[in-house]
């Protein structure tokens, strides 16, 4: 995979200790920044998420008194901290310090870097879209005309960095650790992205994706009444693996709308995803149907 994932799931799974550490003492973020002398409650939320922070060593282990930790977590507690630094400082030596996506981030929405940690985190994914193919599964000649719609003004050369950052977030399908669970409405084949030539060529690469262990496509067809997906946003549901502490890190929830994201981690709201994948895939058709279906419109769209 490319970038740091070893870094990067250490800070994952301390973030997740320590996390739980404080909202046990029952301490909200703003707290414990101002414990450490006003450090923002962003900064506090950063550390939980996972993501690098300037904080020290000794602001951890005052973090750690403040709430209140046994001498045994605080141990384990600086044992990760420890080997997060050791792995960095490896990670910077041999140029790999920072995550693939940071040289893009001038490309995305400034909280959809995010997105892209986690996706490169996670060990399974389930998404869902009514409209067109998700993110990770659309081929270059689909992917450039979505640019395209969303940013017509966009130059030329962005188009493609944007390409090259899907290409590089893709490198995860070849993973058969990673797996993804695609459900999408009927529109998104019939949806005319780019002409028929893009749309039978992303229906190919569709097929061929689905022929993958590790990657599941179902399609909800027309007809169906009153289906869970005619009134849900598109999402993404993120699940992680277990980190060294024998902790995992809960799952989290991705939305997108029209003109912004957002993120759900709460268990309860987590669980009406679940629901609604259920639903969803009750009244989806199997994958060999869906196989099926997309080498029809395929030829369609080439004849």
């Amino acid at each position: 995979m490319v970038g740091s994932p070893k870094t990067s799931v250490s800070r994952l799974d301390f973030g997740n200790f320590i996390q739980r550490l404080r909202k046990r003492a029952n301490k909200n973020t703003t707290a414990a920044g101002l414990h450490l002398g006003e450090v923002s409650r962003f900064v506090i939320g950063r550390l939980e998420d996972g993501t690098p922070t300037k904080l020290t060593t000794p602001q951890i282990e005052s973090l750690l008194w403040f709430y209140d930790a046994t001498d045994r977590e605080r141990e384990e507690a600086l044992a990760l901290w420890a080997d997060i630094k050791r792995q960095e400082k490896i990670a910077r030596a041999e140029g790999g310090a920072k995550g693939f996506w940071t040289e893009y981030t001038d490309q995305v929405a400034p909280n959809f870097s995010k997105f892209l940690r986690l996706e490169e985190l996670a060990r399974q994914m389930v998404a869902y879209h009514p409209v067109i193919v998700p993110g990770l599964l659309q081929g270059p000649d689909y992917r450039r005309e979505i640019v395209r719609i969303e940013h017509p003004g966009l130059s030329a050369v962005n188009v493609e960095r944007r390409l090259e950052l899907t290409a590089l977030r893709q490198n995860r399908l070849d993973e058969k650790d990673f797996r993804v669970r695609v459900l999408m409405a009927a529109a998104a084949f019939r949806n005319l992205v780019g002409g028929t030539a893009v749309m039978s060529a992303q229906l190919r690469w569709l097929t061929d994706l689905s022929e993958r262990e590790n990657v599941s496509i179902r399609v909800i067809d027309f007809g169906i009444a009153s289906h869970r997906g005619l009134t849900i946003l598109p999402f993404t549901r993120l699940e992680f693996a277990p980190g060294v502490s024998g902790l995992t890190k809960a799952p989290v929830v991705y939305v997108e709308g029209a003109f912004s994201i957002g993120y759900h981690e709460r268990e309860d709201v987590v669980t009406k995803y679940d629901e609604a994948i259920a639903a969803l895939e009750a009244v989806a058709l199997t994958e060999e149907c869906t196989r099926d279906l997309m080498v029809q419109t395929a030829k369609e769209y080439a004849a």
